[in-house]
């Protein structure tokens, strides 16, 4: 390639192409843009008639690539967002033109779907982020790589363009084997684990409904991988024997399964307090405690749980982020109430 991809007039590039150029066209496109677009992407832009080769716009995909083809193509403006933008509080941690960090709070859906059309996180973000959403596959919208359940709360990242989503995308798949990527929780959880420091490999599959997640033999059909770190970082009202009737555990997350917290610390008998999923046969616990801790458990009405730390590579600089976000208010309640007395 003589000539790389530059801007032209208007919402087009160009290019031509050199003496060794070859290969099918949305392959030869999305190298020569050096991971600008994905190659579904450009498969699509081909298909829509926005590529021609020496003037003659084409639609396979496949064809192939000659030396001195000259290429242009032209880019649609980002399309207009379903859902729309609402004008709903961020606590924005770090955003610059690829991303944006943000402290999610408890009670808040992260995406549209049955039940949560609007008042989302991603709601929110269409708002907050205008036109500096440069459009995820066409359409000008945030890019959600990782997710946290509604009512759990803590730092989030998100793309705003192509190539950071899926930059960001892959190291999440890759679960920071190979880079920096780390994700640490803070959960409060009944009694303590025996071991105070451990690992839960348990693969998790689903429970028989849509939503709800357990753990399975690996030969399961739709058993999949979870690996979750623990450690006891804090123990509340302990007994001379050793247990406690409550300990607030740090989960680092070596894959990120649906409801993966949550159910391996049911898993070795220790669900999360609040949880109203995997965590309910325990909440007569709560008669345990002194009143007034009593009163703050029962009145907990969400699993407490908390992504305090996310690390990871910058999609553009390489730079390795890291950013921490402390208890939110109501798990600092529960915590200073399982401390009195204790």
């Amino acid at each position: 390639m003589n000539d790389p991809f530059k801007q032209a007039t208007g919402n087009r590039k160009v290019l031509s192409a050199d003496e060794n150029a070859a290969g099918r066209l949305d392959a030869f496109l999305t190298e020569a843009l050096s991971g600008e677009f994905s190659r579904n992407r450009i498969k699509a832009l081909i298909e829509q008639g926005a590529v021609s080769i020496n003037g003659i716009t084409v639609l396979e995909p496949k064809r192939k690539v000659q030396p001195g083809d000259s290429f242009e193509i032209a880019l649609p403006a980002p399309e207009d967002p379903e859902p729309k933008g609402e004008d709903i509080p961020l606590d924005v941690l770090f955003e610059d033109d690829d991303l944006i960090v943000l402290v999610k709070p408890a009670g808040l859906v992260v995406h549209p779907g049955a039940g949560n059309w609007t008042g989302t996180l991603v709601n929110a973000l269409i708002h907050h982020c205008g036109d500096s959403l440069s459009g995820i596959g066409g359409v000008r919208r945030p890019g959600i790589v990782h997710r946290l359940d509604k009512e759990t709360s803590g730092v989030m990242v998100v793309a705003k363009n192509d190539a950071a989503h899926r930059h960001l995308s892959d190291q999440f798949a890759d679960h920071g084997r190979t880079g920096p990527l780390e994700r640490a929780y803070q959960a409060v959880v009944w009694g303590r684990p025996r071991q105070l420091k451990g690992t839960i490999n348990a693969a998790l599959g689903r429970a028989g409904d849509r939503t709800k997640r357990a753990v399975k033999r690996d030969e399961s059909d739709d058993a999949r991988e979870a690996i979750t770190h623990y450690e006891v970082v804090e123990r509340y009202h302990e007994k001379p024997n050793g247990t406690c009737l409550a300990s607030t555990v740090e989960c680092h997350l070596e894959t990120g399964r649906t409801h993966q917290i949550r159910v391996h610390m049911a898993h070795i008998g220790h669900p999360l307090i609040g949880d109203p999923d995997y965590g309910a046969a325990f909440r007569t616990k709560a008669n345990l405690l002194p009143e007034t801790a009593k009163s703050v458990v029962n009145r907990f009405s969400r699993q407490a749980l908390h992504a305090f730390m996310l690390q990871f590579e910058h999609p553009a600089s390489g730079d390795t982020m890291h950013f921490e976000a402390p208890m939110p208010a109501d798990m600092q309640e529960l915590v200073a109430a399982l401390r009195a007395g204790a």
